[in-house]
Parts: structure tokens; sequence; C-alpha cells
């Protein structure tokens, strides 16, 4: 069984999250194929995969929408079909669901009374999430990166030992899902979050360790910081001295070098400052977790 690194010391308490021989998938087709991992360290766990590996069945099955064609998925010791792990799991999908017709806090009360939350609980959220301006407002009026706050809070309006959070920057700009992503970062402290994603450079930016799926089966299940590419290029833009840069290594606009790694960036921008080169922009243009999604 994989079990994230380092290596946890032998403990009686059940793993907050595991999964044996799990097979999953719709109608009797199989989208997932022996998944087999526990997670017990709080942090958050990018599950990494291009579309159609299976990271949304995934969930789908850790919370019990689907169920197992095969093996099993527990949380805190607990199979997901036992009432008892609504108290500690909370999924939110890709797709927000929030009714059009209700105004924000109309929203989170309305769940929180499914979810046993109280008046307190609802006020608690909009602060969290930073959206007590919105109250008042319709959730068809509100921007993408609105809604996904507004979605957020809910999830929040009971805390939970996990949280299910599928592609919650997916459809939003760059500006607003580097927000969403600082305030997941905040809000999973003490906390063990699946995150999952088919970005590179988001699963390096947020997670601690990466769950990385390949047609339906775990490839890799590892700390993202002992990654480590059999490449590492950065790109270079200059604003002055651009006759000091190898034009043969070029690619749109960056001028490329090969370096053995990120901590030799620095060694490079003196080198080529020493030439007369005054850059505009140094770029990363390989990313370590490519090699997970290679054939």
């Amino acid at each position: 069984m994989l079990t994230a690194p380092p290596a946890v010391t032998h403990s009686s308490s059940p793993a907050a999250v595991a999964c044996q021989g799990l097979s999953s998938g719709y109608r009797g087709k199989r989208v997932l194929e022996g998944i087999t991992f526990e997670i017990r360290e709080p942090a958050i766990y990018v599950v990494l995969g291009p579309n159609g590996a299976g990271k949304t069945t995934l969930f789908r099955t850790m919370a019990g929408v689907l169920r197992p064609q095969s093996g099993s998925v527990s949380i805190a010791g607990q199979s997901v079909d036992e009432q008892a792990t609504k108290d500690r799991l909370h999924f939110l999908s890709h797709i927000d669901g929030l009714p059009d017709g209700l105004r924000v806090e109309e929203t989170l009360r309305l769940y929180g009374s499914v979810e046993g939350a109280d008046e307190a609980d609802v006020e608690r959220v909009l602060r969290l999430l930073e959206i007590e301006p919105l109250r008042e407002r319709f959730v068809s009026e509100l921007s993408a990166g609105q809604k996904k706050r507004v979605a957020i809070a809910r999830i929040f309006l009971h805390e939970r030992e996990v949280y299910l959070l599928d592609e919650p920057t997916a459809n939003l700009d760059p500006k607003v899902a580097s927000e969403i992503r600082d305030l997941i970062l905040r809000l999973s402290r003490d906390r063990v979050v699946l995150y999952s994603s088919h970005n590179l450079f988001e699963a390096r930016e947020i997670g601690t360790y990466v769950l990385a799926l390949k047609s339906g089966k775990l490839s890799l299940f590892s700390r993202i910081a002992d990654l480590r590419s059999t490449r590492y290029v950065v790109g270079v833009r200059a604003a002055i001295g651009e006759q000091h840069l190898p034009v043969a290594n070029k690619k749109g606009d960056y001028y490329l070098f090969e370096l053995p790694g990120p901590d030799d960036v620095a060694g490079l921008i003196q080198e080529l400052e020493g030439k007369g080169v005054r850059l505009r922009e140094v770029k990363e243009m390989g990313n370590p977790l490519e090699d997970l999604f290679a054939a």
C-alpha cells in the first residue's frame, strides 16, 4: 500500500483516508482500476492527471456518490457507505450547483439547515471567505470567482477532517484562480485536503504531495518537493543586450537555457548581467511534474 512519505510511525489509529484495491466507474464500465493508497498526515494532496484520467470518478467514489465496483474506501476507518462518514468528509464538486434564485446569505442558510449549522456558522463563513458584501446579491448575479467562494463557504459551514475539492479553479481567470488557491491554503491547515487538477504548475504551487493518475491507475504517490525533472529549462527576455543571448535556442520571445535545477537560476542571471544583459523576465519553461503525464 502506498503511504504518504515520510513513513508514518506505527499507530493504532486508522488512516484518515484509505483506498484498497479500488475499482470504480459508470454503468459497468471501469474508469479506475486497483487504486491503493492511504493518507495519515494533514496536508494538501494534489490528485493530478489529464482529462479522463479518473480524478472526478475517484472523488465521487470516495464521497459515496458512486459505489465501488470492487475494493473499498474508508474515512477514519469507516466505510464511506456508513452514515458516520458524513460528519468526517466534505465534497466540493467541480459543478458549483448553487441555486440562482436565492441570495448568497439565503443560500448559505439553506445549506446550513441541512448541515445542522446555525446563524453563527453562516456569519463565520461569510467573514472567512470575505463575501460579506455579497450577502444580499442573488447567486445569478455573481461572477465565476464569487460563485466559487460561496461554494467553498458552503463546505466550511461545518468543519470536517477530510475535504475533496474537484478542480476548484477550473474555468477561472489566472488572478481569481490564484486567490482561490491562497484561500484554500489558508483554510486547509491541520486538515486532509485532496485537490484535483490537471494543471502542473498549480500542483507545485499548492500541494505538498501528489497522487498521479494515468489511465485510471495510480502511477505515483510522492512529495512534490522530492520530484526531479530530467530537464530544467528557463526562458529569458532581455531589455538590453539581446545580442549576447543564444539565437539557436529560442522559443517565441524567450531565449532558452537548460540548467541542472532551480538553484542554478541565480548563477545564470549573474552571468548574463556580467555580459551586459539587462533582463526583463526570467520564466520557468518546464515543470518537473510533466514527466508524470508522459506516455
